[in-house]
């Protein structure tokens, strides 16, 4: 892919929450071992299952391999666009650009199934059914793990940016992935071919990490939006890693016993029940201290199915490692 000067003066970063559902849910419906993702999968899994998500849209929309329509992954408008703005992004494509990408996919899979059938034959009544079960598999199989996996997203892209400024852009291209190359203001992707075709210039190109996305890359090419390449974040393969939050204790003071327990419990996301039983706390006394801390903006709360998630928020993060180092720093060695 050829860049001109204006395309590299709008080359940009972008996180996007619909990238990461296409690819975790085709992870969620793979029999197949992930050594990174196990831990999420296990949690996962059964809200999705059972909701019937493996029985829905999603499940003929995203096949084991190959291609997604593109209509599911709009170009993000901003830097990190909530996930509601994506979802009506997908409510607002037009009838044509539903049909064009179903077309596709019929191509790859060899025909369109019923409930897809009825997609293309009307889909402007049919997207709203979509777009609702979209936000459903989001708060029983993302949401609640969302601060987590953001932490990662924002990393990569401050890594990279840092990159830019250090060593141009021709390092951020190389440094990538392996498949990806920068020479002579043209932008190589081995065995790649989709991206290569370029309908104009200076539209630049969208840079978007990804969690799930691996080892490999994801491209798309749907003008008149910019370019999108989705590739796999750095950082991933700890994800999922259980960290010691060695700052609750010292939090015990501020917060009080209880809820520094909780958030401490709280690096898993855990119904109220589940976390009565690991500390030990009634089920009242727990969900009035969950009450507490979610006003105070360090827990946030996900429906999944007749239950409810409880999950560490970025501020209950940042609160926790400030605690941990104030805790490191007084200890004598």
């Amino acid at each position: 892919m050829a860049f001109s000067a204006d395309d590299l003066a709008q080359v940009r970063f972008a996180v996007s929450p619909m990238w990461e559902v296409a690819p975790s849910f085709r992870l969620l419906a793979s029999d197949t071992a992930h050594p990174i993702h196990r831990p999420w999968i296990e949690q996962a899994r059964p809200r999705v299952l059972a909701a019937g998500l493996h029985r829905g849209w999603l499940a003929e929309l995203i096949g084991p391999s190959g291609y997604v329509p593109d209509f599911l992954t709009p170009a993000p408008d901003r830097p990190a666009p909530a996930p509601a703005a994506e979802w009506a992004a997908i409510l607002a494509s037009s009838p044509g650009r539903v049909r064009h990408d179903l077309d596709h996919l019929a191509r790859h899979q060899g025909h369109l199934g019923p409930r897809l059938s009825r997609l293309r034959a009307d889909p402007t009544a049919r997207l709203a059914g979509l777009t609702q079960e979209i936000e459903t598999y989001w708060e029983l199989a993302l949401a609640p793990y969302w601060c987590r996996i953001r932490a990662v997203l924002d990393a990569d892209i401050f890594h990279r940016a840092r990159t830019v400024a250090e060593h141009g852009t021709g390092r951020l291209f190389n440094d990538l992935h392996s498949s990806v190359s920068w020479d002579d203001n043209t932008l190589n992707l081995v065995r790649r071919k989709q991206i290569t075709s370029r309908h104009r210039r200076g539209a630049g190109l969208l840079l978007i990490p990804s969690a799930f996305t691996g080892p490999g890359l994801r491209t798309q090419v749907s003008p008149p939006d910019p370019p999108q390449l989705a590739y796999p974040a750095r950082g991933t393969g700890a994800l999922w890693e259980t960290r010691t939050p060695t700052g609750a204790q010292a939090l015990a003071p501020v917060l009080g016993r209880s809820r520094a327990l909780l958030l401490a419990e709280l690096a898993t996301p855990a119904s109220t029940t589940e976390l009565a039983h690991r500390t030990g706390l009634s089920p009242a006394g727990v969900s009035q201290n969950l009450t507490a801390l979610r006003d105070a903006g360090l827990v946030s709360a996900h429906r999944a199915g007749r239950s409810v998630l409880y999950a560490r928020t970025a501020a209950a993060e940042t609160l926790l490692d400030a605690a941990s180092l104030t805790g490191s720093a007084s200890r004598p060695e």
